[in-house]
């Protein structure tokens, strides 16, 4: 077997709804992984495993900060991070919230300085591009209310929209504002390269969502509305990453605009894999769903060969579906089962 199309090809194809030669194959994963992965395959670098593994290689283009010094574990919001070993992996994660202390958009917008456009510069993405041109091309980005709960503190940040809605409206207006021109002036630096971006937002838990559609509707729907237009405006495809059981929610994403729902946990209460295809199948592609929760780390070889048969049997029906795992793969995953992933998917999504 040989690629007949080009990875920037093959995912245009399956966007699209057009033939492709077969189904596109993503990864991601922590790095503990990554080096677990070169060491058992024997190679040098993540370069050589994706081209084991025949995984499309995918390249996040994005602004480069040139604004106000902040010190290594700030970003430029002000959000102060430190790296969290659980045991199985190190994540990043905010330990202090700026505006945590702030009861009212007035004394906001005294004492804080919000991030602007001009602290990014893109003039280096057509150089990074260069030479890749073939390759799965992302850039831009909207979780902007991830953002606002670092900002505020996790716990204030959804209590907000209850007690101080006034100030979530206000707060995620701006930093929409940001997001929407970083992204915009990625896409003109990129010159039409970019295939996809992310308008994400994560609303669901394991059983349901976690805020009601209504809230949803109120506070998030406009913003996600906002930004799909832009990637539609530019050829740009919208992919929204929510995690857990957001079943109902997807109506309304569709409605705003969103392309590809991602990551399909599809043993999440009311993610059933048919459902969805059948429900939505028509208006929307999905990426993912490989079980990272029980199957991938913890499931047999063969327990995972036959979750990629079932994705492909059924969210892959007439094509729309880009497998890859539900989230990153965690260091307690056999690499054997991660091998067997990859080699069953180009064995077997051939079209």
């Amino acid at each position: 077997m040989q690629d007949q199309m080009t990875p920037r090809e093959r995912w245009l194809a399956v966007l699209n709804r057009e033939p492709f030669d077969r189904f596109p194959l993503d990864y991601r994963a922590t790095p503990e992984v990554n080096r677990m992965l070169v060491e058992h395959l024997g190679v040098e670098s993540m370069v050589e495993v994706r081209e084991r593994l025949h995984i499309d290689p995918v390249m996040s283009v994005g602004g480069r900060y040139v604004g106000p010094e902040h010190g290594p574990m700030e970003d430029a919001f002000g959000i102060g991070y430190e790296m969290m070993d659980y045991g199985t992996g190190v994540y990043r994660e905010a330990v202090y919230h700026p505006l945590a202390d702030y009861n009212s958009i007035e004394e906001i917008e005294a004492n804080y300085t919000w991030p602007k456009p001009d602290w990014w510069t893109y003039d280096h993405i057509p150089e990074q591009i260069e030479g890749h041109e073939d390759w799965v091309i992302q850039g831009g980005h909207y979780e902007e209310f991830a953002t606002y709960k670092w900002l505020r503190g996790v716990e204030q940040g959804y209590l907000d929209q209850i007690e101080r809605p006034e100030m979530v409206h206000h707060c995620m207006q701006k930093l929409t504002d940001l997001a929407y021109a970083n992204s915009e002036r990625i896409f003109e630096a990129a010159g039409g390269r970019v295939i996809w971006t992310w308008v994400a937002e994560d609303f669901g838990t394991q059983e349901a969502l976690i805020m009601s559609p209504a809230m949803i509707r109120e506070f998030h729907y406009p913003h996600i509305k906002r930004m799909c237009r832009l990637a539609h405006d530019y050829g740009v495809y919208a992919f929204h990453h929510s995690d857990g059981a957001v079943r109902d929610n997807v109506p309304q994403m569709i409605e705003a605009g969103i392309d590809v729902l991602d990551p399909v946990q599809w043993r999440c209460k009311g993610m059933d894999r048919e459902g969805l295809k059948r429900d939505f199948g028509d208006r929307i592609c999905f990426h993912g769903a490989m079980d990272n929760q029980q199957t991938v780390p913890f499931g047999t070889v063969e327990d995972v060969r036959q979750e990629v048969r079932d994705n492909f049997r059924i969210l892959g029906a007439g094509g729309g579906y880009i497998l890859g795992p539900c989230h990153n793969i965690q260091p307690i995953t056999p690499p054997e089962n991660v091998i067997a992933l990859y080699e069953t998917a180009y064995e077997e999504g051939w079209q």
